[in-house]
C-alpha cells in the first residue's frame, strides 16, 4: 500500500504540472504591446495615459530600478472565440515565488477607471465571459519595476535600496502578453485536485479518509486523457464528486478565513511606493468581491485607506461601494501597523486615535480588534490603550516567530500593567499570508493549543506586501474546505465576528500577564539611530506644541493650530510603522525619514515659539517654560518662571589622574581613562559603581546575526567585547568632564556633568559612526543586588528579572525601555535616563573573588553597524543624552526621564506663566495638555499613575471649568463611569496602580 501512495502522490503531482494547469489556458493569441518609461518619479494617470508609447516586444527588457513604465497593450478577440471565456495574460517578467517583492501593475482601461492589480499569482484579466468575438482589446498597464532587494540569497548588501544609488539597469524581462481561452472546467479541476492532494498528504498514512481520497484521485487521473485533457476534464471531475461531498465531522476545528493582504507601509520599497500597492490591492480585493459572493475582505491601517482616497479616487469609489456592502473591512482602528514596543504613551494613544476617528467619520464604522500580524513583540502598557480606545480584542501572529519558546496559548486573555485584560488570539496557521493549501489547515488544527476548551481560530488569507491579496484559487479552495471531511471546516467571516465567536465559546480562557516578548529581532531596538531619535524628539515637540498652544488659546485668544497638529501628528504616527522606527528598511525610507523629522521639527518649535511668546508677553524678564510634568528649579510643571543660573559642578583634578565632580549631593570620580570608577550618594553615604568596575565604559561586540541583519542580535556576539578604556584626551571645562577615544574608523567625544542640587550624572555623548557590522553598548556596573528592574513603557512601567532561571527570562538578552530604567534595594536605587535609546541589557554577575553576593550592570545600546536592507546604516555622526541617577527611587526614575527629554525653554517677557492645569500628587503624571479634536474649545487633561500604587489627587485648573467628562481617548464620554464634580478649580480624582485617565474640561 506505501507503493500505491507515494506512486500516485508522484503521479497527481507530474499530471498537474504538466498537462493539467498547461490546459487551462489552452488556446491564445500574442497581443500588441508598446511602453512609454516615464522620467523620474510616478506620473499621474492621465499623464501616463496619454503618453505615446514605443513598440516593444516580448522578451525585451525593461524597467529600471524605482521606475515606472506605462504600457499598452492592443488587439482582437478572434470570431471563433466567440461564447468562450477569454482573458489577458498579462505577464511583467513575474517570480511566481515571489509575490510582492518585484515587479507589479495597475491595469486601467483608456477612460482612466482601474481594472486590476498584476501580481505574480495574478496575472489575468477578464476580457468576456462569454465572448462575443471580434472585440478590440485596449488596456493601459502602470507598471513599477521596484528592484529585488531580498531574493533567494538574503541579507546581501545592496545599492538597489534607494534611488540614488540604485543605477539605471533594466530589472525585468518582459514575458507572456497574450488574450487566452480560459477553460473553466480545466480550472476548477486543477482546484479539486490540488485541495484533494494537500488533504490527502496531511492525513495519517493508516487513515481509511486518507485511501479514499487517493483512490478517488486515482481514478480521476485515469480519466484524463493526457493528449486531450479539455475534453475530459468533466469527467475526470465527476468522479471527484463524491470525496468532495463527504462532510466534516461535527468536532472539526473551526477556521474563519479573513481576506487579507498585509501590506507593510515602508520596508524593501519607499512610502510613495506604498501608496501604489494598496491601489493595486484594493482595486484586486473589490473585483473579486464582485466575483465571489462569500468572499469577506479585511484591510487595517487607516493611513493605507486615506493614501487611496486621496491618491487614487476612482479606486476609492470602488472601495467605498464594497465597505457599504459589509464585505470589505476596515480592522484594526490604528493609524499604521505600528512598532508597539517604542512609541511613547501618547503616540501609542493616538495612533488608535487617529485610526478608530477616520473609519468613524469615513464609514460609520468602529473597530472592536486591534490588527497588528506583524510587530516585533508587544508592550505590557498596550492592553490599557486598547480597551481606552474602546476596542477589546487583538490579533497578531508575530510571536509565533519566536526562536527559543514556544508561546503556550493561541487564544488567551492578555493583562497589561495596570490589570487591564484583552481578548487576545494568535492564528495558529502561523501565518499572516495563508493562501488555503491543505498543508496550512492541516498546521492550523495540530498547532492549536487550546483544544478541547476552543476550536475556532482565524486565518488571514491572501498575498501581501504589494503580492495582490485574496486570489480566486484561494476562494476556491476555500469553498471546497467548507464542509470537507478529513479537514478543518473554514467559513468567511469578518474579524469581528470571528472574536464574538471565539470569546463567546471561551469563556474563562487563560491569562498571561506583561509584555508579549518576540524572542527575535532584538536589534530593532537600536538600528537606524536617527530615525529612534527623530521618533523620540517629534512625540515630546508635539507633547509641548499641544501644551503651550492650548495655553496661549485659553489665556490669550491665540487660535490653536487644530489642522496643522493634527496633520503632523499623522506623519509622526506613520513613522512609528514596524519597518521604519525599528529600523529595517531600506536606505531610502531612512533617508526620507530624516528630512520629515526635520520638517517635523521645524514646524512645532514654530508653533512653540509662537505660543511662548503669546504668553510671555512684552518685556525683559528672564524666563524659563517648563513642559515637563514635574516642577523644577523653582518653574512650574506646564508653567514658565523667572530664570536663575546655575553651573554645573566644576572639575577638580583627582591624584592619580582623572577629575572630581562633587555637588554636596554626590561625588564622581573619573579616572584618568575617562572612566567613572566612583559615584558616590553622600547623603546615604552609598557607592553606586560595583567594587572593581567603571562606568561610563563604552563596549564594543562583533555584530554578525545568522539572518536578518538590521533585525537581530544573536545571543552569541557577548563572546567576544572590546572595552574602549583608552581615551585621546581628557579635559576640565566650565561644564564638566571632556573625554575624546578614538577606535577603528570612529571617534567619541563625551561631557560628564554634575548639576547643582541634583543626584545625577548626565553623559552627553557624540559619536562619529563609521564601523561596520559593530554593536556599541555604554556600561554602568552597579554595586547593587536586584531581582529584578523596572522598565518604562506606555503610561507606567514593568519588571523584568535580572536572572536567568529559566530559558523565558534568557531569551530577554535586550530588551526594550522607554526613558528610564530603574534598580533598587530596599530605600536605595539607581536609575539609567535617555533622551533617544531604546534597547538595553541588565545583567547580574558575581563579584570579584573573596566578596560575596553579585552586582548588577545596566547596559544602554547606542549604536549598530548592519548591512542589510542599509548598507550604510548609521555611518556618520550621532548625539545620545543620558544620565545616571544616584539614590533614585521609582519617582525619581520618571521626573528624570520625563526631564530629560523635554529640555528648558529660556525667552524674555513680563513674567511668571501659570500652568493651564496642575496635579498635587507626583505619582500623577500628566501625558497631555490640549484642545478637545472637535474644535468646541475644551480642554482635555490625559494623565496616569506612574509609581505603581495607588493614588488620591487633586487636579486645579488655571481656568473656569463648568463641567467635567471622564472620556475614552477619543473624547468620547464614558457612559459607565461617574465623573469627579469640580470644587472651583479643584478636581479630585482617585487611580489605581497606573491607571490611565482622560478627562474633558468644558469651559465657561
Amino acid at each position: 500500500m506505501h507503493d500505491d501512495r507515494t506512486l500516485v502522490e508522484a503521479r497527481l503531482k507530474r499530471v498537474l504540472d504538466e498537462r493539467i494547469r498547461p490546459a487551462v489556458y489552452p488556446e491564445s493569441v500574442p497581443l500588441d504591446v508598446a511602453v512609454w518609461h516615464a522620467p523620474g518619479e510616478p506620473v499621474p494617470v492621465a499623464e501616463g495615459l496619454a503618453a505615446e508609447p514605443e513598440p516593444i516586444a516580448v522578451g525585451a527588457r525593461w524597467g529600471a530600478p524605482w521606475g515606472t513604465s506605462w504600457f499598452r497593450v492592443t488587439g482582437t478577440v478572434p470570431q471563433e472565440w466567440a461564447g468562450k471565456t477569454v482573458e489577458a495574460i498579462l505577464d511583467l517578467g513575474f517570480d511566481e515565488n515571489m509575490p510582492g517583492f518585484q515587479c507589479e501593475g495597475l491595469v486601467y482601461r483608456p477612460d482612466g477607471t482601474p481594472v486590476k492589480g498584476l501580481n505574480p499569482r495574478n496575472q489575468w484579466v477578464r476580457i468576456g465571459s462569454p465572448a462575443e468575438g471580434g472585440e478590440e482589446v485596449r488596456l493601459h498597464i502602470e507598471a513599477a519595476s521596484n528592484p529585488v532587494i531580498m531574493d533567494y540569497h538574503p541579507f546581501v548588501p545592496t545599492p538597489l535600496g534607494d534611488k540614488d544609488t540604485a543605477g539605471s539597469e533594466p530589472q525585468y524581462t518582459l514575458a507572456r502578453m497574450d488574450l487566452a481561452v480560459l477553460d473553466e472546467t480545466v480550472w476548477q479541476l486543477v482546484i479539486d485536485l490540488e485541495v484533494l492532494g494537500e488533504l490527502m498528504a496531511e492525513l495519517p498514512v493508516d487513515s481509511p479518509r486518507r485511501w479514499e481520497i487517493l483512490r478517488a484521485v486515482d481514478r480521476a487521473l485515469d480519466l484524463v486523457d493526457l493528449q486531450d485533457v479539455n475534453a475530459t476534464a468533466e469527467r475526470a471531475r465527476s468522479c471527484l464528486t463524491e470525496v468532495l461531498s463527504a462532510p466534516a465531522v461535527p468536532s472539526a476545528h473551526r477556521i474563519s478565513a479573513v481576506g487579507h493582504a498585509h501590506i507593510d507601509s515602508a520596508w524593501l520599497w519607499p512610502l510613495r511606493e506604498t501608496v501604489r500597492k494598496v491601489a493595486r490591492t484594493t482595486a484586486n480585493m473589490t473585483a473579486l468581491l464582485d466575483d465571489e459572493p462569500e468572499f469577506v475582505f479585511a484591510m487595517s491601517q487607516a493611513q493605507q485607506w486615506a493614501w487611496v482616497k486621496e491618491h487614487r479616487p476612482e479606486v476609492w469609489a470602488r472601495v467605498k461601494k464594497a465597505v457599504a456592502g459589509g464585505r470589505f473591512v476596515p480592522a484594526g482602528g490604528m493609524w499604521v501597523e505600528s512598532d508597539t514596543n517604542m512609541p511613547g504613551s501618547e503616540a501609542m494613544a493616538r495612533q488608535f486615535v487617529h485610526g478608530k476617528r477616520f473609519f468613524l467619520d469615513e464609514f460609520g464604522i468602529e473597530n472592536d480588534e486591534a490588527w497588528l500580524p506583524d510587530t516585533f513583540g508587544f508592550a505590557a502598557g498596550l492592553p490599557q490603550i486598547i480597551k481606552a480606545a474602546g476596542s477589546k480584542y487583538l490579533l497578531t501572529q508575530k510571536i509565533s516567530w519566536s526562536q527559543t519558546n514556544k508561546f503556550p496559548h493561541h487564544t488567551f486573555q492578555w493583562e497589561g500593567v495596570d490589570g487591564t485584560r484583552i481578548f487576545t488570539h494568535f492564528p495558529p496557521v502561523d501565518t499572516y499570508n495563508c493562501s488555503m493549501k491543505g498543508s496550512e489547515i492541516a498546521h492550523a488544527v495540530r498547532n492549536f493549543k487550546d483544544k478541547g476548551a476552543a476550536r475556532h481560530s482565524l486565518a488571514p488569507t491572501g498575498w501581501g506586501d504589494g503580492g495582490g491579496g485574496t486570489t480566486r484559487e484561494m476562494v476556491a479552495k476555500a469553498a471546497r474546505l467548507r464542509n470537507l471531511e478529513g479537514s478543518a471546516t473554514v467559513t468567511w467571516e469578518t474579524p469581528s465576528e470571528f472574536f464574538a465567536k471565539a470569546a463567546a465559546e471561551y469563556p474563562e480562557p487563560p491569562v498571561w500577564a506583561g509584555e508579549l516578548y518576540l524572542e527575535l529581532h532584538r536589534g530593532t531596538l537600536t538600528s537606524q539611530a536617527r530615525t529612534k531619535q527623530g521618533n523620540r524628539r517629534s512625540e515630546h515637540l508635539l507633547r509641548e506644541a499641544e501644551l503651550w498652544a492650548a495655553t496661549a488659546a485659553v489665556r490669550t485668544g491665540s487660535p490653536y493650530p487644530y489642522e496643522e497638529l493634527d496633520r503632523i501628528w499623522k506623519t509622526v504616527l506613520l513613522h512609528q510603522f514596524h519597518d521604519i522606527l525599528p529600523g529595517s528598511s531600506i536606505a531610502w525610507v531612512h533617508r526620507e525619514a530624516r528630512a520629515t523629522y526635520e520638517r517635523v521639527a521645524a514646524e512645532l518649535n514654530g508653533i512653540i515659539d509662537a505660543a511662548q511668546r503669546a504668553l510671555a508677553g512684552e518685556g525683559d524678564v528672564p524666563l524659563v517654560f517648563n513642559a515637563a510634568p514635574h516642577p523644577r528649579a523653582g518653574v512650574p510643571a506646564g508653567g514658565a518662571a523667572a530664570a536663575g543660573e546655575d553651573r554645573p559642578a566644576e572639575p577638580v583634578a583627582r591624584p592619580g589622574g582623572g577629575y572630581v565632580l562633587d555637588n554636596g549631593l554626590v561625588r564622581i570620580a573619573i579616572d584618568e581613562r575617562g572612566l567613572v570608577v566612583s559615584a558616590r550618594d553622600l547623603e546615604a553615604d552609598r557607592e553606586t559603581i560595583a567594587p572593581g568596575e567603571a562606568g561610563n565604559l563604552l563596549q564594543l561586540h562583533p555584530d554578525f546575526p545568522n539572518m536578518w541583519d538590521a533585525w537581530d542580535v544573536d545571543k552569541f556576539y557577548r563572546n567576544t567585547v572590546t572595552d574602549l578604556t583608552d581615551a585621546d584626551e581628557i579635559t576640565a571645562t566650565p561644564d564638566g568632564v571632556r573625554i575624546v577615544r578614538s577606535f577603528g574608523s570612529s571617534r567619541v567625544t563625551q561631557l560628564l556633568s554634575l548639576a547643582p542640587g541634583e543626584r545625577r550624572l548626565e553623559v552627553d555623548t557624540e559619536v562619529d559612526w563609521h564601523e561596520t557590522e559593530k554593536f556599541l553598548k555604554l556600561a554602568f556596573p552597579l554595586d547593587l543586588h536586584a531581582e529584578r528592574y523596572a522598565s518604562e513603557t506606555q503610561f507606567g512601567h514593568f519588571h523584568r528579572p535580572t536572572h536567568t532561571n529559566t530559558s523565558w527570562e534568557a531569551a530577554k538578552f535586550e530588551a526594550c525601555n522607554h526613558r528610564f530604567v530603574h534598580l533598587e534595594e530596599p530605600g536605595w536605587g539607581v536609575a539609567v535616563v535617555n533622551d533617544s535609546t531604546y534597547g538595553h541589557d541588565v545583567t547580574r554577575t558575581v563579584r570579584t573573588e573573596g566578596d560575596r553576593g553579585t552586582t548588577t550592570s545596566v547596559r544602554v545600546s547606542l549604536l549598530r553597524a548592519p548591512r542589510f536592507p542599509d548598507p550604510e546604516t548609521d555611518q556618520g555622526v550621532h548625539r545620545f543624552r543620558h544620565a545616571l541617577v544616584v539614590g533614585a527611587g521609582i519617582g525619581d526614575a520618571v521626573r528624570e526621564g520625563w526631564r530629560i527629554n523635554l529640555p528648558e525653554r529660556r525667552l524674555t517677557g513680563a513674567g511668571e506663566v501659570a500652568p493651564l492645569v496642575t496635579v498635587d500628587r507626583e505619582s500623577v503624571v500628566i501625558t497631555a495638555v490640549k484642545l478637545a479634536d472637535d474644535g468646541s474649545g475644551d480642554v482635555v487633561v490625559r494623565f496616569h499613575e506612574a509609581h505603581g500604587g495607588r493614588a488620591r489627587a487633586t487636579l486645579t485648573t488655571g481656568f473656569p471649568a463648568t463641567g467635567v467628562q471622564v472620556t475614552d481617548l477619543l473624547e468620547r464620554p464614558l457612559a459607565d463611569t461617574e465623573p469627579p464634580v469640580p470644587d472651583g478649580d479643584r478636581i479630585s480624582v482617585r487611580l489605581r496602580p497606573f491607571e490611565l485617565m482622560t478627562l474633558r474640561l468644558k469651559r465657561a
